[in-house]
């Protein structure tokens, strides 16, 4: 797989059905490894390992419905609290971060209202800072510490 912008992790992959997979210690079980899925693995041990986030407060994957449609969001992270706190939207390494992938993760977050919304296609992250009060978001240069 393509060296990413992050540090580099160690992983678990077997072959199974002509197909390498990678094992997601969040779902308790391998997956096939796309781009996009060795994006959201990497970004989910930076997260863990570099930014101090409790795996335990991690959902892979979680569901949501969205104008009567069943989503997914890649990673979502809640607070001490439970409460949804930070939500990452992955892309695979060569497709581009335009302003589709911001609306896309901002239609999820009509169903989460987290504090910070994350974009990454592993060679570049974007993180943002919402302003519920003001109906406003800021770039911020680094993703908070847990």
């Amino acid at each position: 797989m393509q060296e990413l912008n992050l540090p580099k992790y160690q992983f678990k992959y077997k072959e199974a059905d002509k197909k390498i997979q990678i094992f997601d210690t969040f779902r308790k079980k391998y997956v096939v490894l796309t781009p996009e899925e060795w994006v959201r693995q990497n970004f989910l041990k930076y997260l863990v390992i570099e930014k101090n986030y409790s795996p335990s407060l991690i959902a892979v994957e979680a569901g949501l419905k969205y104008n009567e449609l069943q989503k997914r969001a890649d990673i979502l992270i809640y607070d001490k609290k439970g409460s949804p706190f930070l939500l990452v939207e992955c892309k695979a390494p060569e497709v581009k971060i335009s302003q589709d992938t911001f609306d896309q993760v901002a239609r999820y977050n009509m169903v989460f209202k987290v504090t910070y919304l994350v974009v990454t296609n592993g060679m570049e992250h974007f993180c943002c800072k919402m302003d519920y009060a003001k109906n406003t978001y800021r770039f911020l240069e680094e993703i908070p510490v847990f």
